[in-house]
């Protein structure tokens, strides 16, 4: 059997502080310059807390072909990050980050001590997909969609979306024990609001809260969408410390 190649290498940065450490996962196609990802920076800097954020292979300023990822991979690459800490962290995941720390949670519970989900897409690659896109993605191998959030188009490939059908995670109950929050606008456009109602059913933790803003949209990237994050972390650090 040949070896596995190794994953790209990637870009991040940490600050140093006390902890629990607080992890940032970036939605699909994001990177660790978004909003979001800065504003924790500068509230760790100021609190004195351990923060990372970083680029998932092939985004960002981390190395690797974009479209040769995997939501898998991604997965792979935040574990990787997860790794550089000594204690259990606060993973705080956006959309597809989401999905992705909520695999964190459920396969290494000994490393995650609470859990942010804001606009949580998990298994979006069953419902964010329509019929006609999914035959796409298998007949031609990828597909392109304009974006609200950039000139260029936002690219999903076939490879991709196998990767998330095989990773779908909300038919059953999810064994997650720890403390998980959940933040979703009701101006998003993006996931439906009923996907984060549905998680607090299914997540197994008996510490599951929801919070809907009421003019936020999918982004929660308003000053005041922040502030409501900052806390949420902050309330999350007590009960796991």
């Amino acid at each position: 059997m040949p070896d596995t190649p190794p994953r790209p290498a990637l870009a991040h940065h940490l600050t140093v502080g006390k902890g629990p450490p607080v992890i940032f996962l970036p939605g699909y196609a994001s990177d660790m310059e978004g909003a979001k990802a800065l504003a924790l920076e500068a509230w760790a800097k100021a609190a004195g807390r351990t923060f990372l954020r970083f680029d998932y292979a092939g985004c960002g300023a981390s190395e690797g072909d974009f479209e040769e990822q995997t939501l898998t991979g991604w997965r792979d690459d935040a574990l990787e990050m997860l790794d550089l800490f000594s204690e259990p962290a606060i993973v705080v995941g956006s959309s597809m980050g989401g999905w992705i720390a909520l695999m964190l949670a459920r396969d290494h519970p000994e490393q995650v001590a609470g859990l942010v989900g804001l606009a949580t897409a998990a298994d979006f690659t069953d419902w964010g997909f329509s019929m006609d896109e999914k035959m796409a993605l298998l007949q031609d191998g990828r597909i392109e969609r304009a974006s609200p959030y950039s000139d260029r188009p936002t690219v999903f490939t076939s490879r991709f979306w196998q990767s998330g059908e095989a990773s779908r995670m909300t038919a059953a109950s999810i064994p997650i024990s720890c403390p998980v929050r959940l933040i979703h606008g009701l101006g998003d456009r993006d996931v439906p609001v009923d996907r984060t109602m549905h998680l607090l059913h299914m997540i197994r933790s008996g510490d599951v809260q929801a919070t809907l803003v009421k003019h936020g949209d999918h982004r929660l990237s308003r000053d005041e969408d922040i502030a409501l994050l900052i806390r949420t972390i902050e309330g999350l650090g007590s009960v796991s410390s």
